[in-house]
């Protein structure tokens, strides 16, 4: 008998009749899972056959494979050949080449291998889906200790785990050997398929002038998706997921406290006239001394399964006599509650009196901020009594499991008691009064599975994207969830990437010691409101404490090594029918070195391979005005001595808002003319840091302002408008470069009148939805993007190198002296071209005439100086005024420059080592370095003082990609051969003029 073998093989005994079981359910998800007709005759699937389709398939006899039109492409890949075996390569920074990304067949019929050589990961797809193995191979190093999910999605309020295995004994490190024993919880969803491709481009990138043409786009490597299904509702209540009280269960009872029922019986303390649990009118607003007792109670229905309340602490810093929940029996009582006081270590803990003895530190001695309001709630479940906590925004987590109680208590008090939960006040030292608030109070019933509104396994298609790039030991990551059923749905939170990595060090006591997190390098394009990276993703990338982690050395179990990237606030996306929501893309570099440069070296590598237009770097002169003849000028002159780009700049009068038909083509005359001078037009737009008013400026919650003072919001009706104005003015005026002052820098919005986002929740991601969209837009037309905050990986060109513009109002020389500090230390994470910097050729933020460049032929010593000193590390700046020169002379000096510039621009624009940073005290000198073009290296020196100085200095020449010896050019035109010292160094003797440079270039 012939049939279509359609979507699912079974590889065991009875694959005929479940394949026929299963076939009618599963075609009807044709457009999920695109289905390739296999014609197979199933008489012959017999125990013969079978080892050639488990070979072909690489999964064991019992796994169950989703085997269709975009799988196959995965199993022909996975059955190419094992993993290369390592091998004397060169190093992957001077050398990337022979580094390619593969996925391979493991060990085991159910692992699967994503390698380039340099970095491993493995996962386990049996019984689920989950990271096992995570190797930096370039140093040998496991850089995982402990399986986790390979991600977490809140949906509809309910939160996913994505694959992951249970059951790890200790989480300090991982034996393959427990692997085998390890279960997949029932409650998260389940991996079904995979799919193996090259990456595609996340946008289109059109290059700018000459800039890069031999960068790859998409960069080069493989990309997996691993595909997983929602668990059951049956599933998902077995599973050990932390469910919302009211998943499944009816709510018996809930009061916000505003008015206080017959069913309440209240206790108050006599030992103070005002102690209430109604103070000035507020009810649930306890006041009382410290160490006395205040509640309310009432009898509990027997079908109670969760008692739930919340308190803010308010004032309240006592210990034993905390709010929380107590439950009552005839012969007994149990608490859990709220320690605001002074514990162990100084900070606040959660206590529970079990009816026989007390924990003052249940779930750990673990901070949290106390001053926000925290819910509490007793989950009675068939198998234990679940103590757990969230704070106003957070998620539940489970602090104690008890045993199962043989008896449902009676009654529940809330409020403050003593610490086994009775109504006694303490004796003595009843400290001073204090002030807090018992929110809200509910009961829930028995957990039921037939829940009508869960979402059912073909709801949701839910993707893990993993990207290995040849030549670069980095990892990209994202999810997909695609909504397949006919409701809309909310992705509430996600968590895109969990890694448990090996700690960075192990410390008994921190003791104030800031944190040192694992030597792995993590950013995102969810990056913004500042110029470096790590302060660009501190809102969504963290380094936690693991709660599984119980062996680790430190006392108080907070040592941070557990990756956890998601963002810190929504997404609370609304996902329609049919629509797919995207996640933000994750890039993990482990470094294979502490060396600072070798570290920083890496992080650029990964910007040319992941974002190539930062390299694109023309040279821009900043015009102060936008009238035709001072803007003709500006162009003729740019043309004249070899710029490339003209800018009108702020307080120019331009103004990009202005979307009149005149103004328009006035403008696109600009940029017409500036083309046939060979020059590209660019112009300045302000986007945060101004208030438009009309309601259009961001609604910031109590106590929060933005981050610059002022910011409308992008999705206002403003924005709107703003943005389609900025999508008109690229569309008819022909000009090339943005440059966005502010841009959106992460700022929240609560208002719900805005047309373009719900409320709070959703403002940061619609707003960098937004933005990065346009972003990416203008990337795909050519258009530079210069923006002062790290929007790299979304699209952007440059940020700031690094600079205090006020600066730029002192004298000349120490001006100078300024400029190369902040290219020195901006340079070390950015390449040259990644930042730009300022040449003020006009007075700037004061300074008078001792600061100032104009006129330009007075100080042609200077103006040379601040042009070598950026053009000299491969550094753009913004050379600020109406003109680029003022005499032949000073004309002439720009033009040399430029040009000399332009013919080594190619090292110039590679990396630059560190070598000596500027002091004011000594010679400063950097070497920029590129193994791939002719001259391999290129030392600047620069003399900041009033005397010549002829010195030797050590050059490593490592990262040149030299290893014998080289031929060093001066800039007096010697030549002089070097051997290499073993160490790749060489020692070369300087000479330099007073307050003067000099250059050597390597070949």
């Amino acid at each position: 008998m012939i049939v279509i073998l359609t979507v699912i093989l079974i590889i065991n005994a009875q694959a005929q009749e479940m394949y026929n079981n299963e076939k009618s359910s599963l075609v009807a998800s044709e457009e999920r899972i695109l289905v390739e007709q296999l014609e197979l005759d199933t008489n012959r699937i017999t125990d013969n056959i079978l080892p050639i389709i488990l070979e072909n398939a690489h999964f064991d006899r019992n796994s169950l494979i989703t085997f269709g039109k975009r799988y196959t492409t995965a199993y022909k890949t996975l059955n190419k050949n094992d993993e290369p075996k390592p091998s004397n390569k060169p190093d992957w920074l001077l050398d990337g080449t022979s580094y390619k990304a593969n996925v391979y067949k493991g060990k085991r019929s159910d692992e699967i291998i994503m390698s380039n050589g340099l970095l491993r990961r493995v996962f386990r797809i049996k019984p689920n889906a989950a990271t096992v193995r995570l190797d930096n191979l370039v140093t040998g190093e496991s850089l995982l200790r402990g399986v986790k999910p390979e991600a977490i999605v809140k949906i509809n309020g309910i939160n996913y785990e994505i694959g992951g295995l249970k059951g790890q004994p200790n989480y300090a490190f991982l034996k393959e050997e427990w692997l085998d024993g390890m279960t997949s919880d029932a409650s998260a969803m389940k991996f079904v398929g995979f799919k193996i491709s090259k990456p595609k481009k996340p946008f289109g990138w059109k290059r700018f002038g000459a800039h890069n043409t031999d960068a790859e786009w998409p960069p080069k490597g493989v990309h997996l998706q691993m595909d997983y299904a929602l668990p059951s509702d049956e599933d998902l209540i077995k599973g050990t997921s932390i469910l919302p009280s009211s998943y499944g269960r009816q709510q018996l009872y809930k009061t916000n406290f505003n008015t206080l029922d017959d069913g309440w019986r209240t206790h108050y303390s006599s030992s103070h006239e005002r102690s209430s649990f109604e103070n000035e009118g507020k009810i649930g607003e306890i006041y009382t001394p410290q160490n006395t007792t205040v509640y309310v109670e009432r009898v509990l229905n027997a079908d109670t399964r969760i008692i739930e309340a919340t308190f803010n602490a308010g004032t309240d810093k006592t210990k034993d006599y905390g709010p929380g929940i107590a439950l009552v029996w005839p012969d007994k009582t149990l608490k859990f509650y709220l320690r605001p006081g002074p514990n162990i270590e100084g900070i606040p803990t959660f206590g529970l009196w079990d009816g026989k003895r007390h924990n003052y530190a249940v779930g750990g001695q673990k901070p949290f901020d106390i001053n926000q309001p925290w819910t509490l709630r007793l989950r009675i479940a068939d198998d234990g009594v679940y103590c757990e906590a969230k704070s106003k925004d957070g998620e539940w987590r489970t602090l104690q499991k008890l045993p199962t109680f043989k008896t449902m208590p009676s009654e529940v008090r809330i409020g403050k008691t003593n610490a086994k939960g009775i109504g006694e006040d303490l004796k003595e030292s009843q400290g001073e009064l204090a002030r807090l608030q018992v929110m809200d109070f509910s009961l829930y019933g028995v957990l039921k599975s037939n829940n009508k509104s869960a979402l059912k396994s073909g709801d949701l298609t839910v993707s893990v994207h993993y990207e290995l790039y040849d030549g670069i030991p980095v990892m990209g990551k994202w999810l997909t969830l695609k909504n397949n059923s006919d409701k809309e749905i909310t992705v509430d939170k996600f968590t895109s990437e969990i890694i448990a990595a090996i700690e960075y060090t192990s410390t008994v006591n921190i003791d104030g010691m800031p944190d040192a997190y694992p030597n792995i390098h993590v950013e995102t394009d969810y990056a913004f409101a500042s110029m470096n990276v790590e302060g660009a993703n501190r809102h969504v990338v963290k380094w936690l404490t693991d709660p599984d982690y119980a062996t680790q050395v430190n006392y108080l179990r907070v040592t941070p090594c557990l990756l956890n990237v998601g963002p810190e606030l929504g997404p609370d996306r609304k996902v329609k029918p049919n629509e797919t929501f995207k996640t933000f893309r994750t890039f993990v570099l482990p470094h294979d070195s502490f060396d600072r440069e070798r570290q920083g070296l890496s992080i650029r590598k990964m910007y040319r391979t992941l974002a190539p237009w930062t390299t694109e770097n023309p040279l821009m002169m900043h015009a102060r005005f936008s009238d035709w003849d001072r803007v003709k000028l500006a162009i003729d002159q740019a043309s004249e001595v070899g710029f490339e780009m003209v800018i009108l700049t702020f307080g120019s009068s331009f103004n990009m808002e202005d979307d009149s038909p005149e103004y328009l083509v006035k403008m696109k005359k600009y940029a017409d003319y500036a083309k046939s001078k060979g020059i590209e037009i660019g112009g300045y737009s302000l986007l945060a840091s101004r208030k438009v008013g009309g309601g259009n400026d961001v609604v910031m919650p109590p106590g929060r302002r933005p981050n610059f003072g002022n910011s409308p919001c992008l999705e206002s009706s403003w924005g709107q408008d703003y943005f389609r104005k900025l999508y008109n003015f690229y569309k008819q005026t022909g000009f090339k470069l943005l440059e966005h002052d502010g841009s959106y820098p992460g700022d929240i919005c609560a208002s719900t009148e805005h047309p373009g986002h719900n409320g709070l929740e959703d403002s940061r991601w619609k707003q960098y939805e937004k933005i990065s969209k346009f972003y990416q837009w203008c990337r795909e037309q050519g258009i530079v993007l210069n923006i002062p905050d790290y929007y790299y990986l979304a699209g952007g060109n440059k940020c700031g190198m690094g600079y205090r513009e006020v600066n730029w109002s002192l004298p000349r020389n120490q001006q100078l002296i300024h400029a190369r500090q902040n290219i020195y230390d901006g340079t070390w994470q950015k390449m040259p071209s990644m930042g730009w910097m300022f040449v003020p050729l006009t007075e700037y933020h004061g300074g008078g005439a001792a600061a100032t460049i104009e006129p330009l032929n007075e100080h042609l010593d200077h103006y040379e100086s601040m042009m070598v000193s950026t053009l000299g590390a491969g550094v753009q700046a913004f050379y600020r005024g109406p003109r680029l020169y003022d005499t032949n002379k000073t004309k002439t000096m720009v033009t040399n420059v430029v040009n000399w510039f332009k013919e080594h621009r190619e090292v110039l624009e590679g990396d630059i080592i560190h070598l000596r940073r500027p002091d004011g005290q000594d010679l400063d000198y950097w070497l920029s370095v590129n193994p791939q073009s002719k001259e391999k290296g290129m030392l600047m020196v620069y003399n900041p003082l009033k005397e010549a100085v002829v010195k030797k200095i050590k050059v490593p020449l490592y990262y040149t990609g030299l290893k014998d010896r080289t031929v060093i050019k001066s800039k007096e035109g010697l030549l002089k051969t070097y051997t290499l010292n073993r160490d790749y160094s060489i020692e070369i003797e300087v000479k330099v003029p007073a307050n003067s440079y000099t250059w050597y270039v390597m070949e």
